[in-house]
C-alpha cells in the first residue's frame, strides 16, 4: 500500500500503518521505541499496547502494583525521557472474573476477556424497543468501572437486538466473539436474561456487577516470560505489535532476577529484529568490583544487548520511602532523551547515561573501576557530570563475541539497526509490486537517496560518499534463475570503522514477508564499478547464490 507512515494510537494502542511506495522517499525510523514484557495488575494479555504516557499505562494496565517491577520500570522510562513503550502482560496461571445474569431458573454467564481480580466489570439487561413477540431478544450493556460498585465508566459495549436462539444471525455467541470486555462463560440459556431492576429505583435498569471469582495467578517465571513462538505469547507476543527498538524485561519479581536462558532467547529475538535487549545488572552486583568479578563468571556477551551498572534508587510511591529498582526502564529512557537532543550518528555522547533529578545510583563508582567495566562492556549510570571524567564511549555486551569489533561500540550498533530498520520498512512496497526491469532502479534510487540524505546530515562524517555506502539490487541478485523468482533483494553496504570495509546486508522481501542478514563485505566496493570492483561484486553474488 502507497502513502505515508502513519503510526497513530487507536483505542487501546491498535495503530493504522501505510508503507511507502516507490515513488516516495525512505523515512527515518524511531530509534528509541522500548517494548517491555512482564506482569502487570490489569489489561489485556499476550497484546502489545502502544503508549505515550505513564497515564496511558494506568488507565490500561493498572498502574504501579508492588509484586511487579515492570510498573516502575516504565514510569521511569517515561520520566527519563522515554516518549514510546510497547507493553505486554504476560500471566501464570490468572483467571478472569464471571457475571452471572439470571435467565428465569437458569443463567447466562460471561467470562471477563482480561484476568485478574481487579478488572471490575458489570453489565445490563433491558428489552428496549424489542417487539413483545421476539422473546429470544434483549440488550446487552458490558461496562468496565474503574472501582467496584462506582459509576467510573472506562469502558462501554452495547449489543442492541441479541438473541439466544441457535439459529439467529445476531446469536450472542457471534457477537461476543468479538467483544473486548466479555465471553461466554458457558452454554448459552435457551431462555434470554432477565431485565435486570435496579433495586432502589423500583423498575429503572440497574446493573449485575461481576463476581468475585478473579484470580492474579503466581509470580512469572522465565518460561511465562518467553512464551511460545507459534501462540505468540511472551516475548513472541511482540510480533503482532509494530517495530520497537529496545527491549526491557524488569525481574520477575522486587528479588528475582531474569534467568539466563530468558536473556539469552530475548538477545536473539532482538537480533531477529534488529533491537537491543536492555539487560539489568544482578541484584547481587551491589558494588563496582562485585560487577567486576561477577562479569567474568556471568558467561553472556551478546552484541545485540547492552547493560548499565549499577542499579537506581528512587522513591518508591506505593511504599513511601526510597528503594532499590533494576535500571533497564531508566536506561531506555535516558537513551531516548539522548536521541531527541541529537540523532544516533551525532557527536559521540560519552556521558549522556546522567540521570534526571530523583533518581540516583545505588552506589558509587570510582573512575578507575568505571574505565575497567567499559573494557568487559558494562557501561555506568551517573547522576552527574563531571568535567574531569574521562570519557568512555557507551559499549555494548559484545565484547570477546561480536561478530565484528565495531558492534562493540553503542553508537555503532544503533546507527546501523537504524539505517536496516529505516530501508527495510522504506522498500516493502517491491513484494507487492509486479515485475519489471525499473523495479531494481527505482529501489536503488529511492535507498541511494536516503543514504545521500544521511550522508548529507553528517551521517557519514570523514568520508567521501562513494567510501561511506554502496546499494546493489541490479541483475546480479534478482532474476537470476537459481534465485526465488518471487523473492526482491538487495545489497546494502555501510562504512566499517576501518577504512576501505563495509558492513554489508541482504535485504529480501516477498509476499511471506521481509528478512536482514549479514553478508561478507570486506573490500572497498562503490557505487561507481571498475572493472576489480565488478570481479568482487560477482564474487559475492555467487556467495549469496551458493
Amino acid at each position: 500500500m502507497q502513502g505515508n507512515i502513519l503510526e497513530t494510537p487507536i483505542g487501546l494502542g491498535f495503530q493504522v500503518r501505510e508503507e511507502r511506495g516507490p515513488d516516495e522517499a525512505i523515512l527515518r525510523v524511531g530509534t528509541a521505541r522500548t517494548a517491555f514484557v512482564g506482569r502487570t495488575l490489569r489489561g489485556p494479555v499476550n497484546r502489545p499496547i502502544y503508549l505515550k504516557t505513564f497515564a496511558e499505562f494506568q488507565h490500561i494496565f493498572g498502574g504501579l502494583w508492588q509484586p511487579s517491577p515492570l510498573g516502575y520500570a516504565v514510569e521511569q522510562f517515561f520520566d527519563n525521557g522515554g516518549r514510546e513503550a510497547l507493553v505486554v502482560r504476560v500471566v501464570n496461571g490468572a483467571r478472569a472474573s464471571t457475571l452471572t445474569l439470571k435467565a428465569g431458573i437458569h443463567s447466562l454467564k460471561l467470562r471477563a476477556v482480561r484476568p485478574g481480580t481487579r478488572e471490575f466489570l458489570r453489565a445490563s439487561v433491558d428489552y428496549d424497543n424489542v417487539a413483545a413477540a421476539q422473546t429470544s431478544e434483549f440488550n446487552l450493556t458490558v461496562q468496565r468501572v474503574r472501582v467496584q460498585g462506582t459509576e467510573q465508566v472506562e469502558d462501554q459495549e452495547i449489543f442492541s437486538r441479541v438473541s439466544v436462539a441457535p439459529d439467529a444471525e445476531r446469536h450472542i455467541a457471534v457477537l461476543l466473539a468479538e467483544s473486548e470486555l466479555v465471553h461466554l462463560g458457558a452454554e448459552v440459556p435457551a431462555q434470554r436474561p432477565d431485565r435486570t431492576l435496579d433495586a432502589a429505583r423500583g423498575l429503572a435498569t440497574g446493573y449485575v456487577c461481576s463476581n468475585a471469582d478473579g484470580d492474579d495467578g503466581a509470580p512469572l517465571t522465565d518460561y511465562d516470560l518467553i512464551g511460545s513462538e507459534l501462540e505468540r505469547t511472551g516475548l513472541f507476543a511482540l510480533d503482532d505489535g509494530d517495530y520497537f527498538n529496545l527491549l526491557c524485561i524488569p525481574p520477575l519479581s522486587r528479588d528475582q532476577d531474569v534467568g539466563p536462558t530468558t536473556l539469552l532467547v530475548a538477545a536473539r529475538f532482538c537480533k531477529d529484529r534488529r533491537a537491543l535487549l536492555v539487560v539489568d545488572p544482578p541484584a547481587q552486583w551491589h558494588t563496582a568490583d562485585e560487577a567486576l568479578r561477577g562479569i567474568r563468571e556471568w558467561n553472556f556477551a551478546n552484541e545485540n544487548a547492552v547493560m548499565y551498572f549499577p542499579r537506581i534508587l528512587a522513591h518508591d510511591k506505593l511504599r513511601g520511602h526510597c528503594e532499590s529498582f533494576a535500571p533497564c526502564g531508566a536506561v531506555a529512557g535516558m537513551l531516548a532523551r539522548s536521541d531527541e537532543a541529537s540523532p544516533v550518528w551525532g557527536p559521540t555522547r560519552l556521558d549522556d547515561a546522567i540521570l534526571r533529578p530523583g533518581f540516583r545510583p545505588s552506589c558509587l563508582v570510582a573512575e578507575d573501576r568505571r574505565m575497567r567495566l567499559a573494557a568487559v562492556g558494562v557501561n555506568t549510570i551517573q547522576a552527574v557530570r563531571s568535567a574531569t571524567r574521562i570519557g568512555v564511549s557507551p559499549r555494548t555486551l559484545g565484547a570477546g563475541s561480536a561478530g565484528s569489533s565495531d558492534w562493540q561500540s553503542l553508537a555503532a550498533r544503533r546507527l546501523v539497526l537504524f539505517i536496516l530498520n529505516s530501508v527495510e520498512r522504506g522498500t516493502r512496497w517491491v513484494a507487492l509490486a509486479k515485475p519489471h526491469g525499473e523495479v531494481a532502479a527505482l529501489v536503488e534510487a529511492q535507498v541511494g537517496s536516503f543514504l545521500t540524505r544521511l550522508y548529507e546530515a553528517g551521517c557519514f562524517a570523514g568520508r567521501a560518499m562513494e567510501d561511506a555506502f554502496f546499494v546493489i539490487c541490479d541483475g546480479r541478485v534478482n532474476g537470476v534463475p537459481s534465485m526465488d523468482p518471487c523473492e526482491f533483494q538487495l545489497i546494502v553496504g555501510i562504512a566499517a570503522a576501518r577504512k576501505g570495509e563495509f558492513h554489508g546486508f541482504r535485504i529480501a522481501h516477498s509476499a511471506s514477508g521481509s528478512t536482514v542478514t549479514p553478508v561478507s563485505v570486506n573490500t572497498l566496493n562503490t557505487v561507481r564499478y571498475s572493472p576489480a570492483e565488478m570481479e568482487w561484486v560477482d564474487k559475492l553474488v555467487s556467495q549469496l547464490r551458493s
